[in-house]
């Protein structure tokens, strides 16, 4: 599959590097980032992936999540997805939370979302393939993590692909879209009125109904705007106790759901992975 180079930059020893690639899943143009380490030098590095928020790029989290020096030292290939599709021709909606920049991580059932919002199977299938075709990355240590939108999305892909990732960790994420304003929203649009199948894209609904993780890492601010009506953390806690799951879950006092956050806590959650990743 034919890979475009759109930027390299030397940082910390290693390569961030953007790229884009034409999409089988999607139908569209998609671009992502990747650092590399001078590690991938000697042999093949574990993998991360980080799943951004709404409104987001792959360039959010490369330019402000302050992950390079963190993933040079650990010896760590870090992979940044786009939130969903985009172009002439891609359906959208003029709110921020829903439409391009809002894929949810989640195959789209409904008309006119179904053709082009295909980004569960974009992060699970297609751009590990083409990632395991173009880096030095070792596919058998992959772990993912997430911020908002994104740390849904790494909770819930990882929920349903057990084996795949074996580490797994998130910044503010919304625990359950079936009980926030954002996730009612985007389930209803992309997926439909029932909301029984909306539990597989729900992390608080997919341990209840029995999926499990070996752990699990997560921070969240609490001077967070969107804590009480969006992000319901207490949810997942309470999820995990039941199911056995152990979890971390760190609230960070003062911080709030920007980058400033984000960045603060990156290194803990790759230094995190990276023991899990060994």
């Amino acid at each position: 599959m034919a890979l475009e180079t759109v930027s390299q930059n030397r940082s910390f020893g290693g390569v961030q590097g953007v790229y884009r690639h034409a999409s089988r899943e999607t139908g569209t143009p998609m671009t992502f980032s990747v650092y590399v380490p001078q590690q991938a030098g000697r042999g093949p590095c574990p993998v991360v992936w980080y799943l951004s928020g709404l409104t987001c790029t792959h360039a959010n989290v490369t330019e402000k999540g302050q992950f390079q020096r963190a993933c040079a030292e650990l010896g760590l290939i870090l992979v940044a997805p786009d939130t969903s599709p985009r172009g002439e021709g891609v359906p959208d909606d003029p709110a921020y939370d829903f439409g391009q920049g809002a894929g949810f991580y989640v195959d789209a059932t409904q008309h006119p979302w179904a053709a082009n919002f295909r980004m569960e199977s974009y992060i699970v299938s297609e751009l590990p393939e083409i990632v395991a075709a173009n880096f030095p990355a070792d596919m058998a240590r992959q772990g993912i993590t997430g911020h908002s939108m994104g740390g849904h999305g790494a909770l819930t892909l990882a929920l349903k692909t057990p084996g795949r990732w074996k580490s797994v960790s998130a910044f503010a994420p919304i625990a359950s879209p079936m009980r926030c304003p954002w996730g009612e929203k985007a389930l209803t649009g992309y997926l439909g009125d029932d909301r029984q199948a909306w539990r597989r894209h729900d992390a608080t609904a997919l341990l209840e109904d029995g999926a499990r993780l070996p752990g699990l890492l997560v921070d969240q601010g609490g001077a967070d705007a969107f804590l009480a009506e969006q992000l319901k953390p207490e949810l997942l806690a309470q999820a995990c106790e039941a199911a056995g799951v152990p979890l971390t879950l760190r609230l960070q006092p003062g911080y709030d759901h920007s980058y400033y956050f984000v960045s603060t806590f990156m290194a803990d959650h790759l230094a995190w992975h990276a023991e899990r990743l060994v």
